[in-house]
């Protein structure tokens, strides 16, 4: 399992394709846990513990088909975190529910008595570039599709009905304080919904949005490995939950049980934006196409050859405009965002 790594210090950056490895240590003070945590680039809000035994038994065979290390049963977060201090630290520790449970909690009362929006995940820059980007991705993909529809003559009304964002509806998966949804509504987007499994992280997203206007954006608690969401949306955003949810000491199979709940939340022809800290862009395509290898219908012969079905995702564009920085000869970045077309 791919652990999340820290900023590099100038000397001591990661390679970008080397294999990641959780943090290892002693144990250590819960003060010395929540500084050390907010040194992560990655700050996110998944991992929680699932028992639907089922799904637990289809992850763990499709691990074994990809010759991955299936983990142990499920367990509690409790004994999650004593496992995740005994082996892994705070690298676990961020994949665990009950850290995020306080965090936000700290996080909302400090807004009560301080009125402190808290962190921005990947900081302010990494959420400016990711929302103009969609913004611009979204227009294009519009401008596309009604050029096909309409022909090869463009027109301003076309140009326009592009432009129109309000269509778009976008679910902001691990919303956290949902400061990264009311930046897409400064940017046009009005049909707006931010799930998050921690009810502290909600309630601090719904005191920021009243407080600073934005009362069209839906907020609620729910957990993208078990979702009760039961529409689908043409924009998807993820920044930093699927990180998260591999640091999880059962990150592995939850990892599996992510892009299962994924595919059906993106409505066909919809977009997928994953933003990482942990994973480069070729590490994102290669998740998906072992996903879209396991969801792959087997052809049937009593079928014509064209009518199989497509893979559930494919790559579209990814954001080319992050710092890089060189390490033994290889140029590489510490956050990388991809965007997928759901078929």
């Amino acid at each position: 399992m791919a652990g999340i790594k820290l900023p590099p210090a100038e000397d001591t950056a990661e390679l970008p394709q080397q294999p990641r490895t959780p943090v290892t240590g002693d144990l250590i003070s819960d003060d010395d846990r929540s500084i050390a945590a907010d040194s992560w680039s990655i700050k996110s809000e998944y991992g929680s513990t699932l028992d639907d035994e089922q799904r637990h038994a289809d992850a763990t065979e499709a691990l074994a088909a990809a010759n991955l290390r299936p983990s142990s049963d499920y367990s509690s977060d409790k004994d999650s975190e004593k496992d995740a201090e005994d082996g892994d630290g705070i690298a676990s520790m961020l994949g665990l529910q009950s850290y995020w449970d306080a965090t936000y909690s700290e996080e909302l009362e400090n807004f009560r008595q301080h009125g402190h929006a808290g962190e921005i995940w990947f900081g302010p820059e990494v959420m400016d570039t990711v929302v103009s980007w969609t913004k611009n991705l979204c227009i294009d993909i519009s401008r596309r599709r009604l050029l096909n529809h309409v022909g090869n003559d463009k027109t301003e009304h076309d140009d326009h009905a592009a432009h129109d964002l309000s269509s778009w509806s976008v679910l902001d998966l691990g919303t956290g304080n949902g400061l990264l949804l009311q930046e897409l509504a400064k940017h046009g987007f009005s049909n707006l919904t931010g799930v998050d499994y921690s009810e502290g992280a909600i309630g601090l997203a719904r005191a920021l949005a009243e407080r600073d206007g934005f009362n069209n954006i839906a907020f609620s608690v729910d957990d993208v490995l078990d979702t009760k969401l039961e529409k689908q949306f043409k924009l998807v955003m993820d920044k930093g939950t699927l990180d998260a949810i591999g640091l999880h000491p059962d990150g592995p199979i939850k990892r599996l049980m992510y892009w299962d709940s994924v595919a059906k939340l993106v409505a066909p022809g919809g977009i997928l934006v994953v933003t990482s800290c942990n994973s480069t862009k070729d590490e994102l395509m290669q998740e998906v196409e072992r996903f879209n290898q396991r969801s792959a219908v087997q052809p049937d012969t009593s079928l014509d050859q064209g009518a199989l079905t497509s893979a559930p995702f494919q790559y579209v564009d990814h954001i080319r405009s992050y710092p890089t920085f060189m390490f033994g000869g290889v140029e590489g970045s510490r956050v990388a965002t991809v965007a997928f077309l759901r078929n």
